[in-house]
């Protein structure tokens, strides 16, 4: 059965936004070559913030650090365009991919899927991997004027053993709270809209404590350089916090450094992805 953009409005409308801060205009269709791309596209012509491009399949689908992202029938792939009046530096663009998770997990969790954070921009189920986001950004004199937040659900699509899809995991629990794949989609624009809407309203200090919250690395373990250290946050700019244990002649020492994302990879069950 094909996507209904009208099943996906009916289900934006039954939850009941007092406020709309994205309105949202959705495009669908049935394969492009990613949907960041196509929302790309889609501003250049003159398309407005809160703008979608939902997508059955994927050719090309972008993850991130150029990476490509497998895109098979049964997923969900959904791109949202964010035109900012307000500054952010070009070096935050990491918050918009805070404020998504957050935003995402929130929404799901809310009706009793567990979903988690790994950082930086995964969002996880028992261990597995749920999803992703990858957030691109358009810049000018160090601001950002356009983002393009684009995210990857399992939802029947076939998964890696890292992996996880929805359906699967609903069935094994004896209680279905995500109906459809359109259920799923204004999930996933409502989460969107909520974490844009925090981090501009309340602030990345608000944002991030409630990101630290479902972050499943928080007291890992992790190794730098051959040495060993412990996860013990995040910092606003995207960046992994570790204390590191250095062992001097006289005392143990535990520095505290700051690991960029893509420079390490904390992986699934023991396995790097």
């Amino acid at each position: 059965m094909g996507f209904n953009l009208q099943n996906l409005e009916a289900a934006l409308q039954e939850a009941g936004r007092k406020h709309t801060y994205l309105p949202f205009s959705l495009h669908f269709f049935e394969s492009v070559s990613s949907t960041n791309q196509t929302l790309w596209d889609l501003l250049n012509q003159g398309a407005i913030s809160g703008t979608a491009v939902i997508a059955t399949v994927q050719s090309a689908g972008r993850g991130q650090w150029g990476r490509q992202w497998i895109s098979p029938v049964g997923g969900l792939y959904v791109s949202v365009a964010i035109c900012f009046d307000h500054k952010i530096e070009a070096t935050d663009s990491y918050q918009l991919t805070f404020a998504t998770a957050w935003g995402i997990a929130s929404q799901l969790r809310q009706l009793g899927i567990d979903v988690g954070i790994k950082w930086p921009n995964d969002l996880v189920l028992n261990g597995r991997k749920l999803g992703g986001i990858l957030t691109e950004t358009k810049v000018n004199k160090g601001q950002i004027t356009q983002a393009v937040i684009g995210v990857g659900i399992n939802w029947t699509n076939p998964v890696p053993e890292t992996g996880i899809n929805l359906e699967s995991w609903q069935a094994s629990q004896n209680f279905r709270p995500i109906s459809c794949l359109e259920m799923l989609t204004s999930k996933v624009l409502l989460g969107i809209e909520s974490g844009m809407e925090c981090l501009e309203q309340e602030g990345v200090k608000v944002l991030l404590s409630r990101y630290l919250d479902l972050l499943t690395n928080m007291g890992d373990r992790v190794y730098v350089n051959n040495l060993s250290g412990t996860v013990v946050g995040v910092t606003s700019q995207g960046n992994l916090r570790v204390d590191l244990e250095t062992h001097d002649t006289k005392e143990l020492i535990t520095p505290e450094i700051y690991i960029e994302p893509g420079t390490i990879s904390l992986g699934y069950h023991k396995s790097s992805v």
